[in-house]
């Protein structure tokens, strides 16, 4: 017998669970389906492994968006820190500030390849690439072929597991908006002289963050345990297997717990943030050849983090490192002591964290935890900043559907899948909505993701319509995520 309940989520990332807080301040409830057995939170979540909290990625909590500003204090209230914000990039076995300080740039990389990455930035002011077609394009054009090469270039290569002229610049322009050869140099001292009064800071240089006291998970537990007190029913371990529809109506979502049992949920709306690609595939009957083509064509990259505790204290100052070295297989390495300092039950131990980006099946993926601790452990001495016979222990923590990729053609394949949905506003207005990072096939932010949820919510309260996919990384969000109404 199906379980009905007018308003179904199906996720209990950032995005599930903030569309499911909306509802209950305007006094409605809804049905939680999470297909993690454990953890709320998708990636934002904090892993407890033998009283050491770590994330699944760093995750910091800014936004121009003072309502999700807000939003996060209502619900953490004294428990969402401040802290200040020290990032650094490891390349041929040096380090150096990101953003890159005046003169750091002859102080690391010498005279002569200092010269050649201004001449070659210099160049490419004077012919850049037109049209700009692809992820290395944008690069090349704003710092340069020399500079671009191994920092973004060969550093997105092993991100996103193919090349970067395959990629279209769209991450580029979400994530690094504002950055370029001259930026990374003025702005940081225009911050720090204030030049001009107040200054509209690019996001990658904020010197200070919101962060949880124990982590972003507790950001999304608090979530969860008000809605839950507020009457939500949540669901752990249901992964939604079949979506039956008549072409016009969504009639039931099929899922599956980890026991293998199935049970049926019904909605009158739904809002989803599983993976675009999966929700298509899952539509029975079929949606038609050209949608299942284009859902088929979304990729995802997938996530290791390997966590080490390490028998010493005060390792380095920097929240994060980016591993830019030739050779290196993390993308990243997280310092947790420095997010903050109740992630650590021992303050003369320091848990780091080595961020992998993968495939399921490649030759990461198929590493024993023990090989992949052992991986980690090589990385770390190679940096410098320990040895091996200081880590203490380690665990590894397997992240599906982590990244969506832009491939050259992404949005034209997200823009058919978003077509076919509009089939289902034929009886009941935004009977489903895509919202957060998967649901949307979109490299958002936490506040992105739920700024998309809220707008969802709006719609079903009738205070719409609004355009949940015109949140975007610079957005106003409600001057410019209101949908045309004609």
């Amino acid at each position: 017998m199906a379980i009905h309940d007018q308003i179904v989520v199906i996720g209990a990332g950032p995005a599930g669970l903030t569309a499911a807080y909306e509802l209950v301040k305007h006094g409605k409830t809804a049905t939680i389906l999470e297909a993690d057995p454990v953890y709320v939170g998708g990636i934002a979540r904090t892993v407890l492994y033998k009283g050491y909290r770590f994330d699944i990625g760093g995750h910091r909590f800014f936004s121009k968006s003072q309502e999700i500003m807000d939003l996060w204090q209502e619900v953490l209230g004294d428990d969402f820190l401040s802290r200040p914000r020290l990032s650094r990039w490891l390349y041929n076995g040096k380090f150096f500030d990101y953003p890159i300080k005046p003169l750091e740039i002859l102080g690391v990389f010498g005279l002569l390849e200092s010269f050649r990455m201004f001449l070659s930035y210099g160049w490419i002011k004077l012919f850049p690439i037109k049209p700009e077609v692809t992820l290395a394009d944008y690069y090349i054009n704003r710092f340069g072929r020399v500079l671009a090469k191994p920092f973004f270039i060969d550093y997105n290569d092993k991100l996103w597991g193919m090349p970067c002229n395959q990629l279209s610049p769209d991450f580029a322009k979400q994530r690094v908006k504002g950055i370029s050869f001259i930026s990374a140099i003025i702005d940081p001292v225009q911050q720090k002289l204030k030049w001009g009064g107040k200054q509209d800071v690019v996001k990658s240089f904020i010197p200070e963050f919101k962060y949880p006291r124990y982590g972003p998970g507790q950001m999304w537990e608090k979530f969860r345990d008000l809605v839950v007190a507020a009457g939500d029913t949540l669901h752990m371990g249901t992964r939604v297997v079949k979506v039956r529809h008549d072409e016009q109506k969504i009639l039931a979502l099929e899922t599956q717990n980890a026991k293998g049992q199935c049970e049926e949920y019904v909605g009158d709306y739904v809002i989803s943030s599983m993976p675009l690609r999966k929700m298509i595939l899952s539509m029975d009957p079929p949606p038609p050849p050209e949608v299942v083509e284009a859902a088929k064509s979304l990729k995802l990259r997938d996530f290791i983090t390997v966590a080490l505790i390490v028998n010493r204290k005060d390792l380095f100052p920097d929240q994060w490192v980016y591993l830019h070295d030739k050779g290196m297989k993390p993308i990243r390495m997280q310092n947790f002591n420095n997010w903050s300092p109740y992630l650590v039950p021992d303050p003369n131990t320091t848990c780091l964290g080595f961020e992998y980006v993968c495939a399921r099946g490649d030759s990461l993926w198929q590493m024993t935890d023990p090989q992949l601790i052992e991986q980690a452990t090589s990385d770390l001495v190679r940096t410098g900043f320990a040895k091996r016979e200081d880590v203490m222990d380690g665990a590894v923590v397997r992240t599906v559907d982590v990244y969506p990729v832009y491939t050259l053609d992404y949005e034209a394949k997200v823009n058919v899948i978003r077509d076919y949905f509009r089939r289902f506003d034929n009886l009941l207005h935004y009977q489903i909505q895509q919202v957060g990072r998967s649901g949307m096939h979109r490299y958002n932010n936490s506040d992105h993701s739920m700024m998309t949820a809220l707008l969802a919510v709006r719609n079903i309260l009738g205070q719409g319509p609004f355009d949940p996919w015109l949140v975007n990384v610079d957005a106003e969000y409600h001057e410019e995520a209101k949908a045309d109404k004609s």
